[in-house]
């Protein structure tokens, strides 16, 4: 029995899956002339979706690498100072490319059979509902999505897509095409099975913008970072410096009209900010974040925007109190 033959029987018949692991991690051994990273394997499983790659290389080298490896002889790890980076597709070698191809069909038509049955076991939909959604339909959402989210418009190339319904079945919804919509894994998570919000109009507000307003028309050569659905200025009347701005893109005027998913890349930004204003100076040791909401609050433009402000030792006679500075009587409560 040639290798071929090996593989085409233990996928078709031998393969007991408790998951879906073992053919997705053989697509992409398959795919990548017979090994690949456990990274690339992860990111296989959970068709990249960078939230719980580490999740899925724990998966990939525990789990399903050594269930291939040591249970079935399909599959060799690759060691690096005693360290698995990776695994090999045993005897790839000798597969033509017809074969690498009908092997992956394989895997992919074992994956279907499994959700599918799966689904139908447990009442659970594919994409996060109930039921299971048809090839077609998923094809036909994504295509009106244009293989974005309805939500926070990432791109499927960049986040996995689920096709989830607008109204839940749980309240009624129907399993008509016009009731579903596209979401990445993350905003489809958030939205929760109680949520009938029909987010594909959410999607068109983020690209809403105000005539005269500062930050909605902010010259380009300004912004020093962005992402999805803000961006990054250096503050002109900076309070220390360094002092950064992280801003919707959207126009908003206050924190609390902010959507979920645009605070979510607006802490990334904050995040990546602070790490590389620690690079820059050595000085900084803490950091003030504020917004301003409202005009009592001192807020003078109304595009909600967040100060990212950096301090050193020394740049006040007494810190105590921080934020509570805003009424100067209030700060120092000790």
């Amino acid at each position: 029995m040639g290798r071929f033959d090996e593989l085409s029987e233990f996928i078709s018949d031998k393969m007991v899956m408790s998951h879906y692991y073992q053919p997705a991690m053989l697509i992409e051994l398959l795919s990548n002339d017979g090994e690949a990273s456990v990274e690339d394997i992860a990111k296989a499983l959970m068709n990249r979706d960078q939230t719980i790659i580490e999740y899925y290389e724990i998966r990939a080298k525990g789990m399903v690498g050594k269930v291939l490896t040591d249970n079935r002889g399909i599959t060799e790890r690759i060691k690096e100072n005693n360290r698995i980076t990776g695994f090999r597709l045993n005897g790839f070698d000798e597969l033509s490319r017809e074969e690498i191809k009908e092997l992956k069909s394989l895997c992919v038509t074992k994956i279907e059979d499994y959700v599918q049955k799966r689904g139908e076991r447990l009442g659970v939909r594919r994409d996060v509902g109930t039921g299971y959604v048809s090839g077609t339909i998923q094809n036909k959402v994504l295509t009106n999505a244009k293989g974005r989210c309805a939500l926070c418009g990432i791109s499927k190339d960049e986040k996995y897509l689920q096709i989830d319904h607008i109204i839940p079945r749980s309240l009624g919804g129907p399993d008509d095409i016009s009731n579903f919509q596209a979401l990445c894994y993350t905003c489809n998570a958030q939205k929760g099975n109680r949520d009938d919000t029909d987010l594909r109009n959410v999607l068109k507000s983020y690209e809403e913008r105000e005539p005269g307003c500062l930050f909605c028309e902010i010259a380009e050569e300004r912004v020093i970072a962005s992402n999805e659905l803000c961006y990054v200025v250096e503050d002109k009347h900076p309070v220390t410096e360094l002092h950064t701005l992280v801003i919707p893109k959207r126009h908003v005027a206050g924190f609390f009209e902010l959507y979920q998913p645009e605070i979510n890349p607006i802490h990334r930004l904050l995040s990546d900010m602070k790490e590389g204003i620690l690079e820059r100076d050595s000085t900084v040791t803490s950091f003030n974040i504020g917004v301003n909401s409202g005009e009592e609050a001192g807020q003078t433009i109304n595009h909600c925007h967040f100060h990212l402000i950096p301090r050193r030792k020394g740049d006040v006679d007494n810190p105590t109190g921080g934020v509570r500075g805003v009424i100067p009587e209030k700060q120092n409560y000790t």
